[in-house]
């Protein structure tokens, strides 16, 4: 056996050692095959995820380091945490693999993912149809539900249905659901969307808007931190349709081990663990 050879089969032991041990906190672990290893072998031990670690309880930054936030690559002194992290190194640590996170903007992901700056998309991004023509997705990590938010103490305050904004001027963020779907609402002022959802949020409160659209699952967070919004809901099947069922790991078209991979990685972390993660990003994540 060459030398080239042999540090490869000795690379490959070493992984599979390491993603199994990392696996052994969970009860189903993906167990990797020496083929398994092989394929992921092109991404030299590491995998590199894009999000904007600014959509909190996903993905949020932190200046101090601790057990299970990551340093963001490009952005010294800074860690990532959240929800989307969590999953991000579940998803690692079964594959074998170093986590690295890399603060990007949103609109930027999906051309930085195809470049090859980042191996995967985990930032709360959904498997919409036009997205799906660019890369491939995962199964569902989280599901969702849009609602509207609004200010106290104003006619929206208590809507009862999405005929109720009609007129109301409702913002969104660029590039995603919580902005196509607006149109749905009948006589609605559609505003031009904003970059991120902490710029709706603080357009919200400054009463630039009557609405914005959120994920329902958020709202707790937001609520929290700005006790003069609301949260209007609507019963099922007469809200907001945003085509999809929730969040997804967004991977390259060519990428279709890892693609397989990470789908069974995601099949072993139930629906009690997600939930566990979920409520622990809510409760965490900053004011």
């Amino acid at each position: 056996m060459n030398n080239t050879k042999r540090i490869l089969s000795m690379l490959m032991a070493l992984v599979m050692i390491i993603a199994l041990g990392a696996a052994a906190f969970a009860e189903d672990a993906v167990t990797l095959t020496e083929e398994d290893v092989e394929s992921l072998s092109y991404l030299r031990g590491q995998l590199r995820v894009g999000m904007e670690c600014a959509y909190a309880p996903n993905n949020w930054q932190e200046s101090e380091a601790s057990e299970t936030n990551v340093p963001i690559e490009n952005v010294p002194g800074a860690y990532a945490e959240g929800y989307d992290v969590q999953i991000a190194r579940i998803i690692a640590d079964q594959l074998g693999l170093e986590l690295v996170v890399v603060k990007m903007d949103w609109d930027g992901l999906i051309e930085a993912l195809n470049q090859g700056q980042i191996d995967a998309i985990i930032a709360g991004m959904a498997d919409t149809e036009s997205r799906k023509e660019a890369i491939n997705f995962t199964t569902p990590y989280h599901e969702t539900v849009y609602a509207l938010m609004v200010n106290a103490d104003t006619p929206y305050e208590n809507a009862a249905s999405l005929a109720d904004f009609n007129g109301a001027s409702v913002l969104g963020q660029k590039d995603t659901a919580l902005d196509w779907t607006i149109d749905q609402i009948e006589g609605v002022n559609h505003l031009t969307a904003v970059a991120s959802v902490p710029d709706m949020i603080a357009r919200l409160a400054q009463g630039t808007c009557d609405a914005i659209v959120i994920n329902l699952e958020n709202s707790p967070g937001y609520l929290a931190s700005n006790p003069n919004f609301r949260v209007i809901t609507f019963p099922e099947g007469e809200g907001l349709d945003p085509g999809f069922k929730g969040a997804c790991v967004g991977l390259r078209k060519s990428d279709d081990a890892l693609l397989n991979l990470s789908n069974a990685v995601l099949a072993t972390i139930d629906q009690e663990q997600r939930d566990q993660l979920w409520d622990t990003a809510l409760e965490n994540q900053p004011a």
